[in-house]
């Protein structure tokens, strides 16, 4: 059985392979009854760049535990949600990640900033 931890650290990798910025891994488990497990959260310089990182996200995700996502809008490529039910994968340009503030919003949970290699 495919861990939701598995499905976060692989995330995580297809974000470093197309060298996405800031990445953090929120655990969410430490909380009272969270709305997923684990968040993965980072962001791309441009439109272009976040795509790419849904693409690589999707595709390590998918080859290194079979998982698909149940949802996932791409919107205007400013922000891409990715819905892998016990993982949500956020992925911002700059500005907007500034805007929401995900990690602010919980604060509460467990939060590993990802060191990526430059």
């Amino acid at each position: 059985m495919i861990k939701s931890k598995d499905i976060a650290l692989a995330a995580i990798k297809g974000l470093e392979e197309k060298k996405g910025k800031d990445i953090v891994l929120l655990d969410l488990t430490v909380l009272d009854d969270p709305i997923c497990d684990y968040m993965v959260i980072a962001n791309g310089n441009t439109n272009t760049q976040v795509e790419a990182l849904e693409d690589s996200v999707r595709t390590i995700v998918r080859k290194e535990t079979g998982e698909n996502p149940t949802w996932s809008d791409r919107g205007s490529g400013e922000w891409i949600a990715i819905d892998y039910i016990s993982v949500m994968v956020h992925i911002f340009v700059p500005e907007l990640r500034n805007y929401y503030a995900l990690e602010q919003l919980w604060a509460d949970a467990k939060i590993t900033h990802i060191k990526s290699e430059e």
